[in-house]
């Protein structure tokens, strides 16, 4: 039983080291196993299978006393499906993706409204909708704008500044 419980503690600390230093220890092994199985012989995949085949057969062993060779087919069973979970996780959440990151460029053609009126030659305030979130912008426009007045962008000039002009009704 102290060689089941041994592997499934050492199972665990391989898990805890590839959440912690995952990146680290799977680029020592770089070039070396590189897309052997798909990710089948992942850290967290191999501490799967080897937390399940220590604790199942000393789970085994524990409860029914069915001898060492039984407690390790369940183990090494109950191993099989821990590891094939954690493969099959573990792709779903890396095909996961976000949504592109918003550029500059995104802004020219929104429109949003004037939070602090903008003065001829200076800047002002613009509220605006970037990725769907209110942002507020500086902004300056050719003539002065006064508050609450629909706007559209028509130059980003940095990541904190845009060009506007009124909305024409």
């Amino acid at each position: 039983m102290t060689i089941f419980l041994g592997l499934g503690i050492a199972g665990i600390v391989l898990l805890a080291l590839s959440l912690v230093f995952g990146g680290v220890l799977e680029g020592l092994f770089d070039g070396v196993l590189d897309g052997l199985f798909d990710g089948l012989l992942s850290l967290p995949v191999i501490a799967g299978f080897l937390s399940m085949l220590g604790f199942g057969g000393a789970i085994t062993l524990g409860a029914t006393g069915a001898g060492t060779p039984a407690a390790t087919v369940v183990g090494v069973a109950a191993g099989l499906v821990a590891g094939w979970l954690t493969w099959k996780f573990s792709k779903a959440l890396m095909r996961d993706q976000t949504h592109a990151t918003p550029r500059d460029s995104d802004l020219v053609g929104t429109s949003g409204s004037v939070v602090t009126a903008i003065p001829a030659g200076g800047y002002g305030e613009v509220q605006l909708r970037l990725g769907g979130q209110p942002v507020k912008y500086a902004a300056k426009a050719a003539a002065p704008v006064a508050r609450g007045t629909e706007i559209w962008v028509e130059e980003a000039l940095s990541t904190t500044s845009v060009t506007v002009r009124p909305v024409e009704r």
